[in-house]
């Protein structure tokens, strides 16, 4: 694998990580929250606290992807990660007992977070052998994957919820499964192909250089402040792609346009890299971090403060444009800390910290929610939330990075 072209098919092919792991598995319950909750009779805060089992889930798969692709091998272990996730969404899909709902949010979690770090690794690998800016370019591409499926998710599920009248779905062949229980089948569907494209573009990747003798023992407080202002990422930006939906709704906007909005949050998704990817490379992972926290604050308050179509979709673009690349922000700034052989430790140790941040992030609105009767309010305390990320990032150094100045290729 040498040509430019491989590397960037290879970069998108396993953008199936993301795709399944944060597209479908996560972001797309939004879509089908508000079905769920009325059918099941949740309050917000149970609502939420599906999105924590799944982010708890993935904090538990973050803190054993390391170790799990030293005794696997990091392609076998990504493809497993993604077969679990998919498995999970199916689950999803035959039960309503809410128990059952938590462990099969959990086990997409877990699978989800192997599917993303170590995808991440492999991509941050293949990458190695172009210039920086390329490599830049190839995690962009990678992490554009959720993008896609969330775009892939807004046209599938408003799709199957209309043709699922009622509480029964009024198609050929549904076993009669209600609406959102054959959403989560669609999705399951997706997972399974995406999986699949994924298992092809194995054959033609390396795994990365195994972890260096330092793995065990590397000073993690050399990404402290990034991995801080990560988990404050985490907290924040979680809730907007969990109940915005249903704030939608609570306005009166109906289906169709809600299938637009969220088809336009995952193709500004998709399409993010193109915008913030110079200012990335210009100014380095951590103070890029800082900039990109502030403006998806402003895009998550958006839509409370004004309470018009034309804001919903504005906030859509810009949240739906930015939240992606405060990850590849964190990738690159994690890149130019430490060395090759402790990439996959160091990306694992962030994506812990920021599952931290994403855990209590969907319950903490939930239950704000609940006790101001407002998602709305909700909506707010989240944006506050990446506005403290976006300051307590700011202290952190790169190498060839000056104090206040841009930074220059590793």
């Amino acid at each position: 694998m040498t040509s430019r072209a491989d590397r960037l098919l290879v970069a998108l092919a396993l953008s199936s990580g993301p795709l399944v792991s944060l597209g479908l598995a996560r972001f797309a319950y939004a879509l089908l929250l508000p079905e769920m909750s009325a059918e099941l009779g949740w309050t917000w805060s149970q609502a939420g606290a599906l999105n924590t089992a799944n982010a708890a889930g993935y904090l538990a798969g973050a803190l054993v992807a390391a170790p799990t692709a030293r005794a696997l091998g990091t392609g076998r272990a990504f493809l497993l990660g993604s077969a679990l996730c998919t498995a999970a969404l199916l689950l999803t899909a035959l039960t309503g007992t809410y128990g059952v709902l938590l462990l099969a949010r959990a086990a997409a979690g877990v699978g989800g977070a192997w599917a993303f770090v170590l995808g991440a690794a492999l991509v941050a690998a293949a990458g190695a052998e172009g210039t920086p800016r390329r490599a830049a370019l190839m995690l962009g591409l990678y992490y554009g994957g959720a993008g896609g499926g969330m775009t892939l998710a807004g046209l599938l599920v408003p799709w199957v919820l209309d043709r699922a009248p009622g509480s029964a779905v009024d198609v050929p062949g549904a076993g009669g499964l209600v609406g959102w229980q054959l959403g989560w089948v669609a999705l399951a569907a997706l997972g399974a192909l995406a999986t699949v494209v994924a298992a092809g573009a194995l054959r033609s990747t390396a795994d990365p250089a195994p972890p260096s003798a330092e793995h065990r023992r590397w000073d993690r407080g050399r990404i402290g402040w990034l991995s801080g202002g990560y988990t404050f990422f985490g907290l924040g930006y979680i809730a907007y792609l969990t109940f915005v939906v249903a704030f939608l709704q609570e306005q009166g906007v109906g289906l169709a346009t809600v299938a637009a909005f969220w088809v336009v949050v995952g193709l500004a998704a998709s399409a993010g890299w193109f915008a913030w990817g110079p200012l990335i490379g210009r100014l380095g992972g951590s103070r890029a971090m800082t900039v990109l926290m502030t403006v998806l604050a402003l895009g998550t308050v958006l839509p409370v403060v004004v309470a018009q179509t034309w804001a919903f979709f504005v906030s859509g673009v810009v949240v739906g444009g930015t939240f992606l690349s405060v990850v590849t922000a964190m990738t690159v700034g994690v890149r130019r800390v430490l060395p090759a052989g402790l990439w996959t430790s160091g990306l694992a140790f962030a994506t812990a910290a920021f599952g931290a941040g994403q855990t209590v992030g969907p319950w903490l609105t939930g239950w704000f929610s609940d006790r101001l009767d407002s998602l709305g309010a909700g909506l707010v305390l989240s944006a506050a939330l990446l506005v403290a990320g976006a300051l307590l990032v700011l202290p952190q150094r790169e190498p060839g990075t000056a104090r206040g100045g841009p930074a220059s290729d590793p």
